[in-house]
């Protein structure tokens, strides 16, 4: 068994090298299919970080009326500061922020002048909240649409913000769709060539398989060669994405880290190498193997 296993991917192995200037090309539209699909994977692991990451370094501000007794305030900010999604919570008088825009813009004598002919304190008192998690501003978000009195507050800056996370992902969303679409394209015509690969292999071996017939060997025996085939198509196509993925990501990780030092696509590409390993198999191995079974089947009577 094992003997005749052995024979099986040696032949598949001859049979690639016989039609090697045909498998560069089924190669090369299953690269391209097994490529996208990793970019596909990619993008959505950054989208989700970067969205985390905005959602991270914002805060939430909530805006309390000029009337609202400090002590009200205060007495929310304890009882916000018990949730569980909560990191800090900082409340800020309007004394505080006047004081703080002030010596911001003491230089400005415009924005000065403005605030002299004005004759009151234009700002609110606030809580800052930061959340432990990405998820947890909308949870604070509703507990403060629910258990805090709405008459005492001016208004809450999250939702100006949050247009930016929701903008973010409707461009994945449809870089997504679009990926996926042409992603099914290429697998398509993936199959197709690696099937067109196969019938000329079939036919260029007919006498071989004609003589193996004659001497009673295997179904097996005959058609696991082109099956071998297939799956050494997809591996080279695999191989080759994954050249082409560390050469990019390590040409674009330096130029990312000028920018955001704490983000590292070398960093991201190791963290899930093992997932993406994993999908480009069943994408390049699996278009492979479903290609020859269909020549197979149409073209090889055994």
């Amino acid at each position: 068994m094992l003997a005749s296993f052995k024979r099986v991917i040696k032949s598949g192995f001859l049979s690639f090298k016989r039609n090697f200037s045909l498998n560069i090309s089924t190669i090369f539209v299953v690269f391209l299919a097994v490529s996208l699909v990793s970019f596909i994977f990619f993008l959505n692991l950054f989208s989700r970080i970067l969205i985390s990451d905005i959602e991270k370094r914002v805060d939430i501000s909530v805006y309390f009326k000029e009337d609202a007794p400090s002590e009200k305030i205060l007495s929310i900010k304890d009882e916000i500061s018990k949730l569980e999604d909560v990191e800090k919570i900082e409340y800020v008088s309007a004394d505080e922020t006047m004081e703080k825009f002030i010596e911001k813009y003491k230089n400005d004598e415009t924005i000065m002048e403005s605030l002299k002919e004005i004759e009151k304190n234009p700002f609110y008192p606030s809580l800052n909240i930061n959340a432990k998690t990405a998820q947890g501003y909308e949870n604070i978000v509703n507990y403060l649409n629910k258990s805090v009195p709405q008459e005492l507050i001016a208004k809450i800056d999250y939702f100006e913000r949050k247009p930016v996370i929701d903008k973010i992902f409707s461009i994945t969303s449809t870089v997504n769709k679009g990926g996926l679409v042409f992603g099914i394209l290429f697998s398509i015509i993936a199959i197709l060539a690696g099937f067109n690969t196969i019938k000329i292999a079939i036919e260029n071996l007919k006498q071989e398989i004609e003589t193996m017939r004659l001497v009673g060997a295997s179904n097996w025996f005959i058609r696991g060669p082109f099956l071998v085939q297939g799956i050494i198509i997809g591996f080279f196509a695999i191989l080759l994405s994954l050249i082409m993925i560390f050469i990019l990501f390590g040409y674009f990780d330096g130029k990312i880290k000028s920018i955001e030092p704490s983000f590292s696509l070398m960093s991201l590409l190791f963290d899930n190498f093992g997932k993406l390993i994993l999908l480009q198999l069943i994408v390049g191995v699996g278009l492979g193997i479903i290609a020859s079974s269909f020549a197979i089947r149409k073209y090889l009577k055994v």
